[in-house]
């Protein structure tokens, strides 16, 4: 598994070019540091994970970079949540879950659909 940082702006939009290309789409994952159930919710997709770099896996501390996360629920109008995890592809949303809906089984799922 190889996250990639979200860390700006910028980061955030080359997450959502990415979801363009010819792939399955991207996901975001919004941890919070300060969180028993997101360390829950990011260490079960770090030991799940089975997309290899099929699938792009972007992390954002929303701790760090509350502003970024706020853009993501505006842009996405999805409500803001911790942990969450949200599917990109074509630059919509097509999925998000929160807390214990989050798993590589769901992703599989809706990837599938």
């Amino acid at each position: 598994m190889n996250w990639i940082n979200i860390k700006s702006e910028e980061d955030l939009k080359n997450a959502i070019e990415v979801s363009f290309q010819d792939n399955l789409g991207v996901v975001i994952f919004k941890h919070s540091t300060r969180c028993s159930i997101s360390s829950l919710a990011k260490n079960r997709l770090s030991s799940d994970w089975d997309f290899n770099e099929e699938l792009p896996i972007y992390y954002l501390d929303l701790i760090s970079y509350r502003a970024i996360s706020s853009k993501i629920a505006e842009q996405f109008n999805v409500q803001h949540e911790s942990p969450q995890l949200l599917i990109l592809k074509n630059g919509v949303c097509i999925y998000d879950a929160s807390h214990m809906d989050i798993s590589v089984k769901s992703i599989h799922n809706k990837l599938n659909a």
